[in-house]
């Protein structure tokens, strides 16, 4: 089967004046325009395309890869509102259509919004929506307490920044747990913190307790050995100079040096960390 607005792996089986015709496994085919031809092919070799409506509305395969495909997340520029909606550049050569109903607030031209794509079932094209939160579920999490994810940061909050987890489920960045600059779109990874009663994700971006020893102590080391061996910062350093230089939090820091000093890798001074 041929999959809207995703990416396919077909086989090409004939050439044409309009271009190449790709198969499936089932034999449904779909041509793949002129401009997409690649330099040098051989029928019956498969390619990777990427599959949507052209301006006729009609299924094509192209090569160029768009900034976001059905069932993701993505940071995109309106170029144009008319009195259907906006369009949005999402990297390919036919703009993506986000409803008036399917906008949070009022799209304009030249503005930046975070959407979602998605297959309307009632016109069978794929469309946008800045409405995110309606595809995302924390009912049933597919996560738990100390779990790796991925992560896609949404929008701001007053304490901290929403992220999405997994693609499936909403999560909190708290602001004391920060310690790197984040914008929207921006696409990382992060660990859970805590699942609370109520279902909401709190999330962090290093990993937890013990855990987070090693990665720590890891980046400490990195920058002795980038300074010389020595760092100007102590356990009575304000949080600030730990985070500016480090990015971690003074607890994080502390965990971190205490390890290193177990394993004596480095010296403790009043005026610094000392590598050995």
């Amino acid at each position: 089967m041929i999959h809207l607005g995703e990416y396919n792996t077909l086989e090409i089986i004939r050439e044409s004046e309009q271009g190449l015709y790709l198969a499936d496994d089932e034999g449904n085919e779909i041509l793949l325009p002129n401009r997409y031809v690649p330099e040098t092919f051989k029928i019956w070799e498969k390619i990777e395309v990427f599959v949507y409506l052209d301006n006729e509305e009609r299924l094509v395969a192209v090569t160029d890869k768009p900034y976001i495909k059905k069932g993701d997340f993505a940071l995109l520029r309106c170029n144009a509102v008319t009195d259907h909606g906006a369009f949005l550049d999402w990297g390919m050569l036919k703009e993506l259509f986000c409803p008036f109903r399917e906008q949070a607030f009022p799209m304009k031209k030249g503005g930046w919004y975070f959407v979602y794509c998605f297959l309307d079932e009632k016109t069978d094209r794929l469309v946008a929506s800045s409405k995110t939160n309606q595809f995302l579920d924390n009912k049933e999490l597919t996560v738990k307490e100390f779990d790796k994810v991925d992560l896609i940061v949404s929008h701001p909050s007053d304490i901290g920044m929403n992220v999405i987890v997994n693609k499936k489920h909403s999560g909190l960045i708290f602001k004391d747990d920060i310690f790197q600059d984040l914008s929207i779109g921006d696409r990382l990874k992060g660990y859970v913190k805590k699942v609370r009663s109520d279902n909401k994700i709190d999330i962090v971006l290093g990993q937890i307790g013990y855990r987070n020893i090693e990665p720590n102590a890891d980046a400490i080391m990195i920058e002795l050995q980038d300074n010389s061996g020595y760092l100007n910062l102590t356990d009575k350093s304000a949080p600030e100079d730990i985070k500016r230089v480090l990015q971690m939090s003074k607890k994080s820091f502390k965990k971190a040096v205490g390890s290193l000093y177990k394993q004596k890798l480095i010296e403790i001074k009043d005026d610094g960390i000392y590598l050995i």
